[in-house]
């Protein structure tokens, strides 16, 4: 079944999330979506220093938006900062260090922010492709620490402020080659068989699928979406995976086509006309399972996810 997936995906892939799949989309985008002033409305972007992170808040700058950089990497993040305000204009960029792969240091980070600032948008960007099997200093595998415990901490812990803000949107950037995967719970570290950093990277996104949808179903006040930016020329698509780069040379997104629909679910008043919980491609909902795909797991096991992200939650809050 995985191998009826993947080829499936692959053929899928070709046709939609090229740039050519882009540019087909985008004939059909409303042309004043995006027409929005942002002044008064504060962002946070994790992994903001590159990529889609980086695209998506230069475009929130360029509307006057107050745009909240949370990066691993000091020097990156500050000179990315830089770019982004010179180009803007935005004096309203600001950067804040925190590894998203360390419960602890999230747990940190979003407990000082929520006393000190107001947020109106939450936009989970930040991700990782370990391609071996590598702890954290916490003893977590860090693809998961990353894409799925540090996006489940973070979005928890700021729940009760995004609710104090109007109109409050959470935003996670996760990926279609979640399609290829089916929830497993009973091995969310990969503990077991032979380690597969493509296969864990697609398990956490599908992972974040799941917890949007969750999400939205216990938290009304909040348009809760996840989103898929297709296939793009970033950074970390060349360092983690460098023969699909170099395979699909010139046919790969640009980061800022990447970032569009990121742009467009964080403050598009089109946006939140659409149902809360939902899984976007090109700033259209899309299904969250190929057909015939066997992948849809049981509210069972979605909420056995639920119940081990928050106990590892837990075990190291401050």
């Amino acid at each position: 079944m995985s191998f009826y997936r993947n080829a499936v995906w692959f053929v899928k892939g070709l046709q939609e999330y090229t740039k050519s799949g882009y540019e087909a989309a985008a004939k059909r985008f409303a042309a004043g979506d995006l027409e929005v002033n942002l002044s008064g409305r504060s962002f946070m972007v994790t992994g903001a220093n590159s990529g889609i992170g980086k695209a998506t808040a230069q475009e929130i700058a360029n509307r006057g938006g107050t745009v909240h950089m949370v990066c691993r990497n000091k020097g990156r993040a500050e000179a990315a900062q830089s770019e982004i305000v010179e180009q803007s204009k935005n004096q309203n960029v600001h950067v804040h260090i925190v590894d998203m792969s360390s419960a602890r240091q999230v747990w940190e980070f979003a407990q000082s922010f929520s006393q000190n600032n107001t947020l109106h948008v939450l936009i989970n960007n930040a991700g990782c492709m370990v391609n071996q099997r590598e702890l954290t200093e916490e003893g977590l595998e860090k693809n998961f620490a990353t894409n799925t415990l540090g996006t489940y901490i973070l979005t928890t812990a700021l729940i009760p402020a995004l609710k104090k803000a109007e109109d409050p949107r959470v935003v996670t950037v996760s990926s279609g080659g979640m399609l290829t995967q089916k929830l497993n719970v009973a091995d969310l570290q990969f503990e077991k068989g032979t380690f597969d950093g493509t296969m864990a990277y697609a398990q956490n996104k599908r992972q974040q699928v799941i917890l949007t949808e969750r999400w939205a179903a216990q938290h009304k006040e909040i348009h809760f979406s996840s989103m898929h930016p297709g296939w793009a020329d970033t950074p970390a698509v060349q360092s983690s995976m460098p023969s699909f780069h170099a395979k699909m040379q010139g046919k790969l997104r640009t980061e800022a086509m990447g970032a569009d629909t990121v742009v467009w679910l964080a403050v598009s008043p089109a946006a939140t006309k659409q149902p809360s919980g939902l899984f976007f491609q090109d700033r259209t909902a899309v299904a969250t399972h190929l057909p015939l795909a066997s992948s849809r797991s049981t509210p069972q096991e979605e909420e056995k996810l639920l119940a081990a992200l928050e106990e590892f939650a837990q075990k190291f809050k401050p």
